[in-house]
């Protein structure tokens, strides 16, 4: 059974920083896809970055990019989102997925996704 497990969340002024870890367990390959999604409040869970299996190939959503990195450590099976100048909006829980090792490439639908994390929340103050 895979598991993921999220971690590196919590509260940020404004402009500040959070690198937040996903370690996977449960599978002897590391040929997948992980991507980091998020959801606030009232609002459905909305794609932030993935990552290829390689960790070469990389893709953002228009809200994060220049201010966030994915990168993944495929001996340690994690995978890492670095955010910087951090905003009040970014303000959501953080969960990190996985497909089956399928995928072609890299995909923004949470439907694409098989494995999830129970997510960690990061909350980012004016």
């Amino acid at each position: 059974q895979v598991q993921l497990v999220e971690s590196g969340g919590g509260l940020v002024q404004a402009g500040g920083s959070l690198r937040l870890s996903c370690a996977a367990s449960g599978r002897t390959s590391s040929s997948y896809v992980m991507a980091w999604f998020r959801q606030a409040p009232g609002k459905e869970r909305e794609f932030v970055a993935a990552i290829s299996w390689s960790g070469g190939s990389t893709y953002y959503a228009d809200s994060v990019k220049g201010r966030f990195a994915i990168s993944r450590d495929s001996a340690k099976n994690t995978v890492y989102l670095q955010m910087n100048s951090l905003k009040p909006e970014d303000t959501a829980v953080y969960y990190c997925a996985s497909d089956s090792g399928y995928l072609k490439g890299l995909a923004v639908s949470r439907h694409a996704y098989n494995y999830w994390g129970q997510g960690t929340q990061v909350t980012v103050s004016s």
